[in-house]
């Protein structure tokens, strides 16, 4: 694990404080944009461009909010409990980090399966077990998976990311149901096809077509998934367990 800082994490006790994975890029990048507007001491990880991460944590400054970056596999459990070993409280949790895989099923080898798996779901596990704790602390907290489309009606050629997400879904329902008591909203956002590098794999064509199907005739951008995150982020506490689909009318 890389930090910027490797003193333990401290925040403002007057701030709230909102820990994103997979933050360097896209809809993650987004989401830590508008957290910082909206007054947030930020921790953001990325797997392999701390530098750009970095970059972008300074760009955050003028907003006088404290933000730090780490870089981590999150699909790798020591990794995120020492990361967590410096974080001392935390109100919002988002479970954005995610990569995908086109390809026919019997194609793809034992590795990339696991691979996938252990980045867009493992790592909601891990990072909800260390995150739980301090959220428990203060009786409050909120935990936002990012998900997708995929995840309630599946995609050929892209089965593992599917399953993934699928799997993140009913994470997020049973841990909702787990931690009401608690007065921690557990609530996750489906996105359709939104405007970043993981479309990058599909042509120009593809994506034409892709769009000649949305209702709303064009893709999603990462800013609205974040006006969307930032609006569960302060939603009513009785809104929990929800997928809530973002995706032009698509599906």
């Amino acid at each position: 694990m890389e930090s910027t800082n490797a003193n333990p994490i401290s925040s403002d006790p007057s701030r709230p404080v909102c820990l994103i994975t997979g933050a360097s890029r896209g809809i993650g990048k987004a989401i830590a944009r508008v957290f910082a507007k909206a007054g947030y001491d930020l921790i953001l990880t990325c797997s392999k461009t701390l530098p750009e991460l970095e970059a972008f944590a300074r760009e955050l400054e003028p907003y006088e909010i404290r933000c730090q970056a780490f870089q981590i596999d999150v699909g790798d459990p020591a990794q995120v409990e020492a990361l967590f070993q410096k974080v001392t409280c935390l109100d919002v949790l988002v479970n954005n980090a995610g990569i995908s895989y086109v390809g026919l099923l019997h194609e793809m080898s034992p590795e990339a399966w696991r691979h996938v798996l252990s980045t867009n779901l493992d790592s909601c596990f891990y990072a909800c077990k260390y995150s739980i704790p301090l959220m428990l602390q203060n009786h409050a907290g909120r935990i936002i998976n990012i998900s997708s489309v995929w995840g309630n009606v599946g995609a050929s050629t892209e089965v593992a990311y599917s399953a993934s997400k699928g799997g993140i879904n009913a994470f997020t329902k049973a841990l909702a149901k787990e931690l009401a008591p608690s007065n921690i909203q557990v609530n996750a956002i489906a996105c359709g096809v939104i405007d970043t590098s993981m479309n990058a794999c599909f042509s120009e064509e593809d994506m034409e077509a892709l769009v000649a199907e949305i209702p709303a005739d064009r893709i999603g951008s990462p800013d609205e998934v974040a006006a969307l995150a930032l609006q569960l982020a302060s939603a009513p506490t009785y809104l929990t367990g929800q997928i809530i689909t973002m995706d032009g009318g698509w599906t």
